[in-house]
């Protein structure tokens, strides 16, 4: 079973829109925490690094 973790970001009424995220032995799960059981993003540690790095940026852009 997945340990699922939210974003210290995450805390908060004013940010009530926020992801999960869980290590799966080698890729990285995402979910949404208001629907966890509609599935999750599966991608490779480097595509989730990519993803954060280009969200810090503001650049969403894949």
């Amino acid at each position: 079973m997945p340990r699922w973790r939210k974003s210290s970001h995450s805390s908060g009424a004013a940010n009530s829109d926020c992801v999960e995220v869980a290590d799966l032995s080698g890729t990285v799960a995402i979910r949404d925490s208001k629907n966890p059981h509609t599935g999750h993003l599966t991608l490779t540690p480097g595509a989730f690094a990519s993803l954060l790095t280009r969200l810090k940026h503001n650049n969403p852009d894949i």
